[in-house]
């Protein structure tokens, strides 16, 4: 039964976070918001819902180890799995912003994370691995200064975000129906969130594996499927801004808002292991920059997609025999 509803889980965080999201935007746009600042708001945060509340969820139950992999999980998904099919079905021109200013800076997010959660190697008095409130608030500074980063662009009109063309329909329901659609899906996050984590504690019971194990696979690629959808669909229609623009952003929300977020309510202890993860990261985004870097043209290509993929099995095989 446990399973089950971890597969309901799963369902519920999905279209939780599609009606939060279709129901805060066409309340946004009763009160006179554009498209684009709902894009690069509601929508952008809406396809990171079901990461923030497993990880909120796994904090607060006691298993910080469900909601750490399932940040770093949902990142090396992204780059290696979500990217690498949805370039499958179309290669992406990738613009100069992402190259040098995105993709680095979702490096920079990575290996501060993986800074603050070892500043123990200074403390004389202390060999535990976490992030404490302070170093939590350090981490969303940085995610400050990403969103001013944003609005720059907004306001230099260098972002021509198109939601309608990506594919993400901003509707217009009735005002007490949107009310009930963000009522709705508040609480289908919720029931999700937790089917989700109690299943993936009963599961790693269950098959002797660790809670890590299963929240860095299963857990990770599951609450990464909004960001699948958005990205292929995106892709397929042609806006390829969106397409990478959804992973790479998606990636530095994960690492600054949620991880951050999360510490700053309650420190979270990190595992010796997650070292090892959060070197993925970094390295699945500096792979992204080789890769765009041999084609010469910022572009990702199909054997490109071959290539994460292949990554992505690789590295799942590696947690297998990590244990």
């Amino acid at each position: 039964m446990i399973y089950i509803l971890m597969l309901f889980g799963f369902v519920a965080l999905i279209k939780g976070a599609d009606i939060l999201v279709e129901g805060a935007s066409s309340l946004a746009k009763r009160f006179g918001i554009s498209d684009l600042v709902v894009g690069l708001t509601i929508v952008s945060l809406g396809t990171s819902m079901p990461e923030l509340i497993v990880t909120m969820m796994a904090t607060f139950q006691g298993n910080a180890e469900v909601g750490v992999g399932n940040i770093l999980g949902s990142n090396i998904a992204n780059i290696l799995l979500i990217l690498g099919i949805t370039v499958m079905f179309i290669p992406i021109n990738v613009q100069k912003t992402t190259v040098f200013s995105e993709i680095p800076f979702s490096i920079i997010a990575a290996l501060l994370v993986g800074f603050v959660a070892n500043t123990h190697i200074f403390t004389a008095h202390s060999d535990v691995l976490q992030i404490d409130r302070m170093e939590g608030g350090l981490i969303i500074l940085f995610f400050v200064t990403f969103s001013i980063y944003i609005v720059s662009l907004v306001i230099e009109d260098k972002v021509n975000l198109d939601t309608e063309s990506s594919g993400i329909e901003i509707g217009h329901l009735p005002v007490w129906k949107a009310i009930v659609f963000i009522l709705g899906g508040c609480v289908l996050l919720f029931l999700g969130g937790k089917f989700v984590v109690d299943g993936a504690i009963a599961l790693a019971k269950f098959f002797n594996m660790s809670e890590s194990f299963i929240s860095l696979t299963i857990i990770a690629v599951g609450t990464s499927l909004p960001e699948l959808i958005t990205s292929v669909v995106a892709a397929r229609k042609g806006n390829a801004d969106v397409a990478i623009g959804n992973v790479i952003g998606s990636n530095i929300l994960n690492i600054l808002f949620i991880l951050g977020l999360s510490s700053v309510v309650l420190p979270i202890p990190i595992q010796d292991a997650s070292n090892q993860d959060i070197l993925v990261v970094v390295l699945s985004s500096v792979l992204l920059l080789m890769l765009m870097a041999i084609s010469r043209k910022s572009m990702l290509k199909r054997w490109h997609g071959v290539v994460l993929i292949t990554c992505y099995i690789m590295y799942t095989g590696f947690l297998i025999w990590r244990g």
